[in-house]
Order: structure tokens, then C-alpha cells, then sequence
């Protein structure tokens, strides 16, 4: 008896240290799932369109993740004191994240432009973090020095 109940508890120890680590595994996991609902933003930093020419960049933006890999967002811009539109600009893109929680976005613009984003997910895909990677305006390269934070402004499966 002594041995049965041995084994037992032991294989009892072993089911509750599997399921354990596949639950820290999940939770430090992450996929294109990771990002879904909607995102405010604050977007900042400067271009830098030429020597010794730096423009300051602010802006918000309320982005749609579809968990899938694509996105639409509207932004608002403003550089160097000079807004850039009148009203939110739409756009539309694609992002890939990867397991340990980095990734990649494109924004695309319906003039050409495109944006290239390094990005990274945090509190569960609840928050994310991006930086520039690369900024096309006008089929010209222009060196920028540009970050965003996003936090998701919707309820998702298995919050609250």
C-alpha cells in the first residue's frame, strides 16, 4: 500500500509540475494572437530630413490588431508645431510577432510611404512597444528617430 501511495503522489507531483510549466510557457509565449482589439497610442520623436535638420515629431493613434497578422489604424500628426492633416489619416498594415514576444509592422500608406516597425509585447498583450525601423516618404529613405507606446483600450478574452 505504502508503495502504491508513493507512486501515486509522485506521479501526482510530476502532473502538477507539467501543467505548471506549460502554463509559465504560455504565459511567456507569444503569436500574432497576442495582439487583438484596439490600441491607443502615443507616437514621438524627430525626423531628421537632412545635417543638422531636426523636426519634432508627436502624434496619437487608435490602432485595430485582428489577431491575424493585420492592422488599421487612424493617426494623428503633428510635426515640428505643424499639423499634418486636418482630421485622423487612415491606415492599414501587417505585423509578425514572434514566440519570445518581439516582432515586426509595416504601415502602408495609400501614397506609397510605408513605415517599418521593430515592436515588442508586454503585460500579455495587453501593452506593446515600438520603435522605427525604417521611414519611406515618397520613395525617399528618411532617417528618423521615432517611438510609440500602445495599450489597449478594449477588453480581450481573459482580462478583468
Amino acid at each position: 500500500m505504502k508503495g502504491w501511495f508513493g507512486k501515486g503522489t509522485l506521479a501526482a507531483a510530476v502532473g502538477c509540475l507539467t501543467l505548471g510549466s506549460a502554463a509559465l510557457a504560455q504565459a511567456g509565449s507569444c503569436s500574432d494572437a497576442s495582439l487583438k482589439g484596439k490600441y491607443g497610442q502615443n507616437v514621438s520623436g524627430e525626423l531628421l530630413p537632412g545635417p543638422g535638420v531636426v523636426l519634432a515629431q508627436n502624434g496619437v493613434a487608435m490602432t485595430t490588431f485582428n489577431g491575424h497578422g493585420e492592422f488599421s489604424q487612424v493617426d494623428f500628426v503633428v510635426i515640428d508645431g505643424a499639423p499634418q492633416s486636418s482630421t485622423f489619416q487612415t491606415e492599414t498594415g501587417t505585423y509578425k510577432v514572434n514566440s519570445d514576444c518581439t516582432g515586426t509592422a509595416t504601415i502602408n500608406y495609400s501614397d506609397g510611404s510605408k513605415i517599418d516597425l521593430e515592436l515588442v509585447v508586454v503585460d500579455q498583450g495587453r501593452e506593446f512597444r515600438t520603435v522605427v525601423s525604417f521611414l519611406s516618404m515618397g520613395g525617399s529613405a528618411v532617417p528618423v528617430n521615432i517611438g510609440s507606446s500602445g495599450v489597449r483600450v478594449d477588453r480581450a478574452d481573459g482580462d478583468f
